[in-house]
């Protein structure tokens, strides 16, 4: 364009145009000498630096939804931009030059490690770029169409930190720049089974120019023109996407300050969706290069896009901590306390049934009675229980734990098989069942009906005051999947040392 308005300012200026047809180059001379290049080395250049790629996968970006295989492109889109600053242009500077890599290849390695981090880890990560295409000083002054899009191919070690990924994006850079006359047309054909190089659609671009208002202003003569926007407003919140996520820096010249814009399909997303693919942006662009947060000696993989607010929220959501009242008691001492407190209260309720806190207590103190006068549980022992979600399911737990024995759940979903198993590592004598889930083991296991035994009244409750368990003591175990392997059993234990004791509420 440049050449093209010099040309034009000189015609119309003096009315006449310098042009030698001896000595000046013409792009049909480009074009000649184009056919007739050597493109061997080019041409094993990109198939090795490709090899593997899966050039027609798109990047897994959080879309909000997909275009189909045979639906067509509307070209709408939106475009949302930030000022980096004086303080964020001031250390990005920095960092080019102590490092001694140019503006475009630091920004450009911003650019990919953002998106390992916006698609979950991905570490092979292809894009396109347009080259200028005149890698030859004789080349600038003639105008055609030199540009040339290239897939850039990243892969990214996630131990590696950012300065160290930054070099290596800049000798890949080097090499591709190297290589870049060679015809995208003829990179594709190298993958024949490649139908749809949708890398294209994901791009990036730096941009260097003097102030806007002055970039888009021209002089013919001492006439002013003025050039047209480089994205096309369809309205207000719209605008031309010619790609389906492209990031672009500009580099204000006059200032010495940055900016970034990242121009996104709306086929594929929601505005709200790339206001906050920016705000991440912005979090990780900070994190990279304020001094106070300097995080490129760190492997890229600690590099957090989480916003400040969500940070917060998780925080919240993991302040779990509750502040009990001293002493601190046993699972079944709080559940006796509430007794004592809501003796007619609701405890548990399911479907049309229920139970009060005091009757709850009455058939939990029924259950472990029996299990320690009839069965002989002792402190410390397993005791299984695999019954259907019901009032029993409650009453079983807590007749365990106040028995003092271990409490470990069975699924009646797992086959029986693995129930077996389980109950074999638990060597637990004892599993409470009730009337579903009687058949699920074999005859050699003690079973219990939670069910009959409900009904009994003639127990003493003062039974249970010689029975002692430890805090220090497990309180129940639950076991893993099992999907890597054997099941394994996690404990759990009692919260503090104490002594069982429980007044009758009746």
């Amino acid at each position: 364009m440049k050449v093209f308005l010099h040309d034009l300012n000189q015609a119309y200026t003096t009315g006449q145009l310098s042009y030698d047809d001896n000595t000046t180059l013409r792009y049909l001379d480009y074009a000649v000498i184009e056919q007739q290049m050597s493109m061997t080395g080019a041409s094993m250049f990109w198939l090795d630096a490709l090899h593997d790629c899966k050039l027609d996968q798109p990047l897994s970006l959080p879309f909000d939804r997909y275009r189909l295989a045979n639906e067509h492109r509307t070209g709408r889109g939106t475009s949302i931009s930030f000022d980096f600053g004086q303080d964020l242009s001031h250390d990005f500077l920095i960092h080019s030059s102590s490092n001694n890599i140019s503006l475009e290849y630091l920004a450009l390695a911003t650019y990919y490690v953002f998106l390992f981090q916006l698609t979950n880890g991905e570490k092979d990560l292809c894009i396109g770029i347009n080259t200028h295409g005149r890698y030859r000083d004789e080349l600038n002054s003639i105008i055609g169409m030199f540009v040339n899009a290239i897939p850039l191919r990243c892969q990214l070690d996630p131990h590696l930190s950012f300065d160290k990924i930054t070099k290596q994006v800049q000798d890949n850079m080097i090499n591709c720049i190297k290589y870049s006359y060679f015809p995208l047309q003829h990179i594709l054909n190298q993958h024949p089974n490649i139908s749809n190089p949708v890398f294209l659609d994901t791009s990036f671009e730096f941009l260097s120019s003097m102030t806007k208002d002055e970039e888009n202003e021209i002089m013919i003569g001492d006439s002013r023109f003025s050039l047209l926007p480089y994205s096309i407003k369809i309205s207000e919140d719209e605008i031309m996407s010619k790609f389906d996520f492209i990031l672009s820096f500009q580099h204000d010249l006059n200032l010495n300050e940055f900016s970034c814009t990242i121009n996104a399909s709306l086929d594929l997303f929601n505005v709200e969706t790339v206001c906050l693919i920016t705000q991440r942006l912005q979090t990780m662009l900070h994190q990279q290069f304020t001094s106070f947060d300097c995080t490129t000696n760190k492997p890229i993989h600690e590099l957090s896009l989480i916003l400040s607010n969500e940070r917060y929220l998780i925080q919240s959501l993991n302040n779990t901590q509750i502040s009990y009242v001293f002493p601190l008691t046993c699972i079944h001492h709080e559940f006796a306390y509430q007794v004592m407190r809501h003796p007619q209260k609701l405890a548990v309720e399911l479907d049309n049934q229920s139970l009060t806190y005091c009757e709850l207590l009455h058939y939990v103190q029924v259950l472990s009675l029996t299990l320690v006068n009839e069965y002989y549980i002792f402190p410390g022992e397993i005791v299984c229980q695999c019954v259907e979600r019901s009032l029993s399911m409650v009453i079983g737990i807590m007749g365990i734990e106040m028995a003092g024995g271990v409490y470990c759940p069975l699924s009646p979903r797992d086959p029986q098989h693995r129930l077996h198993a389980l109950t074999q590592q638990t060597q637990s004598r004892l599993i409470l069942v009730h009337y579903l889930t009687k058949t699920k083991f074999d005859h050699d296991i003690t079973s219990l009906d939670i069910d009959s035994i409900l009904n009994m009244n003639d127990i003493d409750k003062k039974d249970l005051s010689s029975l002692i368990v430890e805090g220090e003591e497990i309180a129940y175990i639950i076991f893993t999947s099992g999907s890597t392997g054997t099941p394994k059993a996690v404990r759990f234990h009692f919260i503090f040392k104490y002594l069982i004791y429980f007044h009758s509420v009746s």
